[in-house]
């Protein structure tokens, strides 16, 4: 069972939540929170899996959430779920250690999936994010202390970078490279490595502000 804590400050959108997670029998909503400092306190009780975190909320807000728990060393994946779309948000979250960022207009399954995913240890961005990404950091220079010059990809690695920044999962950058799903994963702990980064996310980061994937 996936233990879900939701933190918003808007009651009916909890409730809601909630009620739309419960309907999946894996996940379990097992605690609520309306600001930041509900969060860090669910956080700290380490009887949750994923944290749904918004944004906008009084006294402690997301992002100052987001940095708390990465002062703390809490590592509880955090999928931030807002209505807002502002591309220095994402980017301010997601540098801050959010492991997701989707918009409150997805559907339940899309929902499902990325709670699925972050408990399991992956990442994900809502599709359609990476290219407003691209153009966020489109022409600042690298900004990442050592690793300005990482070691370099192989034009493999590059393929399997591009479609991990458009959110394709490893199965379906296998279909598209036509590569076992073994070697995707492969390819992906090496881009992983190479870049100093632990997840997908940060990877797609890093390499926006190394220059490696380009402004559409």
């Amino acid at each position: 069972m996936i233990r879900v804590a939701v933190v918003d400050d808007q009651t009916l959108v909890r409730q809601g939540i909630r009620s739309l997670l419960g309907l999946s029998p894996d996940i379990e909503v097992v605690a609520e929170g309306e600001d930041g400092d509900d969060a860090l306190a669910v956080v700290a009780a380490g009887e949750v899996d994923v944290l749904l975190l918004d944004l906008r909320m009084p006294r402690r807000d997301g992002i100052a959430t987001l940095e708390a728990l990465r002062e703390r060393g809490d590592e509880v994946p955090v999928l931030v779920l807002t209505t807002f779309d502002d591309d220095e948000l994402v980017l301010r979250a997601l540098r801050a250690g959010a492991r997701g960022y989707l918009l409150k207009d997805v559907t339940l399954d899309q929902l499902v999936g990325a709670v699925r995913s972050l408990a399991n240890g992956g990442t994900l961005l809502q599709p359609g994010l990476t290219d407003r990404l691209l153009r966020a950091v489109a022409g600042r220079s690298p900004t990442v202390a050592g690793f300005e010059h990482p070691t370099p990809l192989t034009s493999r690695e590059l393929d399997v970078l591009r479609l991990m920044a458009g959110g394709y999962s490893n199965n379906e950058i296998a279909s598209a490279l036509h590569l076992a799903p073994g070697t995707v994963k492969n390819h992906v702990t090496n881009v992983l490595l190479k870049l100093g980064v632990r997840d997908r996310t940060r990877a797609v980061l890093r390499a926006l502000d190394l220059g490696l994937l380009e402004s559409p």
